[in-house]
């Protein structure tokens, strides 16, 4: 009866989880970069070209094509669905979360381990992120792996964690290139006092093990190049590295990750402070770890929100350390329950009030979306108004995750944080319903993509175009009773009756459709 029970709670673990990570409803995709990253899966699977990550007909290599490999074998082996685009993060997310929960259990007790995930699971970086079909939830996986294999090193017999610390540089690496590097220096005191695992034959091979993707794709894609890939990776470091549009002043993370780690940054902030006096475990992973890391990044000149995604686990334990201290403190209790209880819920109730009447006209969401919002919001401060002094720190606990949970639950089933071009979605919805267009090629006349929003557009344009076409250097190369979208109209401006606007619509502006007669 007693299994029984806890095999019970076992598997309710696992369902919590699920409306903050899994939505069945209609999606579509930002442009950047998972529209981006989604495109080149799709000429994957089209082209047959499994080695070069491709723009149209041009090579990019700039990076890898780790991520785009992972969406095109998804949507290869379950179906061309959107959903499957997604499934390789989904997945990451699932076992960033169950690391996590065996971090907590290392670096703490069993007792209230399943918090730090949910802590996780609702923290605005991390949620947004793990709705996005990009490479930084998996690659932040990677290096919770990593943490937790390191931590696990307890001697040179615990073989299978030596050899999972090397397997994750590699396939982190060929994420992330030498963005792994970061989170490595960051380890070094940490290493340094488990050094001895560095000289055991299982890390080493672990390292071969895992770099063999990498090194796979390196010979492959060589003979198509005129140097080696390695020289078009160290290119793209050293443009990120000098100054770009994404270069930010050194304080960038003392702002920004606060606010991308809300709700819980502010007790992030105070367990991270507060495991300075902790164990040698506590200490060098769950403080000097993230501090070093953020300093490094901080050096870098781009600089970015998902950076700091790698250490998203570690600031949803410190968070849990952060409302267990508070709680405990004679001092500080009376203090922290008062703004938990009053003032963020009066913040809360406040920005709802003000959303509803004055701005919600203003922001082009559809009913649905609005109600789950306004939802959301008001069952996180309805939450957070019941903390009371009598309470354990169960209950504490229980009431603390539950606002934060009800409103990214709520979000991620509105479609907010899924179908984030759902406009554009519904406008592409109605031209593939159009008979014209029904079993015809569409090409793409590249010379409109001029600027960012032009290449944002036609990127989400492709990606919806039920039989995307070939990329043209101008419309001039169209044939008869072919298909384009373009943004050059000099020719029907200038009344030239070869070609007729099929569709064009503010929402896919500048580009239009196009037929050559």
């Amino acid at each position: 009866m007693i299994n029984k029970i806890l095999k019970f709670r076992n598997l309710f673990k696992l369902f919590i989880f699920i409306p903050l990570i899994f939505y069945f409803g209609k999606r579509s995709y930002i442009a950047f970069d998972e529209g981006f990253y989604a495109l080149q899966a799709r000429w994957i699977l089209e082209k047959g070209n499994w080695t070069i990550p491709l723009w149209w007909d041009e090579y990019v290599l700039d990076r890898t094509i780790g991520l785009q490999f992972l969406i095109a074998n998804s949507q290869d082996l379950f179906g061309r669905n959107i959903f499957f685009a997604y499934l390789p993060t989904t997945v990451a997310s699932i076992l960033m979360l169950f690391t996590t929960y065996k971090l907590h259990e290392e670096l703490f007790n069993k007792k209230n381990a399943i918090i730090s995930p949910l802590i996780l699971a609702t923290t605005y970086i991390w949620f947004d992120y793990s709705h996005l079909a990009t490479q930084d939830i998996i690659y932040s996986c990677l290096v919770t792996v990593g943490v937790l294999a390191l931590v696990k090193i307890k001697s040179k017999n615990n073989k299978f964690y030596i050899l999972l610390f090397g397997i994750w540089i590699g396939l982190a690496f060929m994420m992330k290139t030498f963005l792994v590097f970061v989170p490595l220096l960051s380890l070094i005191p940490y290493i340094f006092f488990k050094k001895k695992f560095l000289f055991i034959k299982f890390f080493w091979l672990g390292l071969l093990i895992g770099f063999i993707p990498f090194l796979v794709w390196m010979f492959s894609i060589n003979p198509y190049l005129d140097k080696n890939i390695i020289f078009h990776l160290v290119e793209k470091f050293n443009s990120l590295s000098n100054k770009n549009t994404f270069t930010n002043p050194f304080y960038y993370y003392f702002w920004n990750v606060p606010i991308t780690f809300l709700p819980w940054s502010f007790f992030a902030i105070i367990g991270t402070t507060y495991n300075i006096s902790q164990s040698k475990n506590n200490k060098y992973i769950l403080t000097f770890f993230p501090l070093i890391l953020l300093i490094t990044l901080s050096i870098f000149s781009t600089k970015t929100p998902y950076y700091t995604l790698q250490i998203s686990s570690i600031f949803s334990l410190n968070a849990y350390v952060g409302v267990k201290y508070l709680f405990d403190s004679k001092i500080y209790n009376q203090i922290f329950l008062f703004i938990t209880s009053k003032i963020i819920p009066l913040f809360i109730f406040s920005l709802t009030f003000t959303y509803y009447f004055f701005l919600k006209n203003t922001i082009n969401f559809n009913s649905k979306e609005n109600t789950f919002l306004i939802l959301g919001l008001l069952f996180f401060g309805i939450s957070w108004s019941f903390l009371k002094q009598k309470n354990s720190f169960k209950e504490l606990l229980t009431i603390l995750i539950i606002g934060p949970y009800l409103l990214t639950s709520f979000l991620l089933q509105s479609g907010l944080f899924t179908d984030r071009s759902r406009e554009l979605r519904e406008k592409m919805e109605y031209v593939s319903s159009l008979d014209i267009v029904k079993n015809q090629q569409i090409n793409v006349d590249k010379s409109g993509i001029k600027n960012s929003q032009s290449q944002s557009k036609i990127i989400r344009i492709a990606l919806l175009t039920p039989k995307l076409g070939e990329g043209l250097e101008s419309i001039d190369e169209l044939k008869k009773s072919e298909l384009v979208w373009t943004t050059d109209l000099k020719k029907i401006n200038n009344n030239d009756f070869s070609f007729e606007v099929i569709y064009e619509n503010d929402t896919l502006k500048p580009w239009k459709l196009l037929l050559k007669n």
